[in-house]
C-alpha cells in the first residue's frame, strides 16, 4: 500500500488513481474512511469484499451540493448542513448517478469539511465512504491501527496522523429521523 502524506501536493496523481479504479483510504472531518470512484461497480465490490459487507448501502462523498440537488430530492435549507459532519439520507431522483452496488432507493450523502471534498470536487463524481474497519468493528482513526488484511487489499492511502473524530451523525431526510449521532 503506498502513502501519501498531502492531498493538495499529490492532488494530481490521487485523482488519475481514483479514475482508474483504484480503491484508498482517506481522511476526513470525522475518520479515516475507504473509497473508490461511485460509478465503478468492480471497484465498489471490492470494497463490499474488504469490509465483508454484503447488502447494506454504502454512502458517497458528493462533489457539490449541486451534485446533491441534481441526483437527490432534498429541501435546499437542508444543504446548509454541508460541508460538516453530517450524513443526509435522500431519495436517489436519478439512478445513474451511481453504480448500483452502492446503493438502491436512498443515498447518504456527505461533503466533509475537509480536504478531500476539494479532492472529490476536482474529480467531479462522487467516492463512496465507509469507515475502514470489518463490519460490526471499531473505525479507524489513525492508519497505525489499520488491519494487515485491509492494508494489502487496498492501493494507496493518504495519512493525515491520528484523527480526533468520531463517525458523522447521519439523518434520514426521508423520515426526518436521526440514525446516528
Amino acid at each position: 500500500m503506498r502513502i501519501y502524506k498531502d492531498i493538495n501536493e499529490n492532488l494530481d496523481e490521487i485523482a488519475f488513481e481514483i479514475e482508474c479504479g483504484a480503491v484508498f483510504i482517506y481522511p476526513t472531518d470525522t475518520i479515516y474512511g475507504i473509497g473508490c470512484n461511485a460509478l465503478d461497480s468492480a471497484a465498489v465490490k471490492k470494497i463490499r469484499e474488504i469490509k465483508k459487507r454484503d447488502q447494506k448501502p454504502f454512502s458517497v462523498i458528493a462533489p457539490s451540493k449541486e451534485w446533491i440537488e441534481r441526483n437527490c430530492e432534498i429541501d435546499k435549507k437542508y444543504l446548509k448542513k454541508l460541508p460538516g459532519k453530517y450524513t443526509l439520507i435522500l431519495k436517489i431522483k436519478n439512478k445513474e448517478c451511481i453504480a448500483p452496488e452502492v446503493s438502491k432507493g436512498k443515498l447518504g450523502v456527505r461533503i466533509p469539511k475537509h480536504e478531500i471534498s476539494k479532492l472529490v470536487e476536482k474529480l467531479g463524481f462522487p467516492i463512496v465512504t465507509t469507515s475502514v474497519n470489518l463490519s460490526g468493528e471499531n473505525p479507524t482513526t489513525s492508519l497505525k491501527t489499520l488491519k494487515k488484511e485491509i492494508e494489502k487489499m487496498v492501493d494507496f492511502a493518504i495519512d493525515e496522523g491520528k484523527l480526533e473524530g468520531k463517525p458523522s451523525k447521519v439523518i434520514d431526510m426521508t423520515t426526518k429521523k436521526i440514525l446516528r449521532t
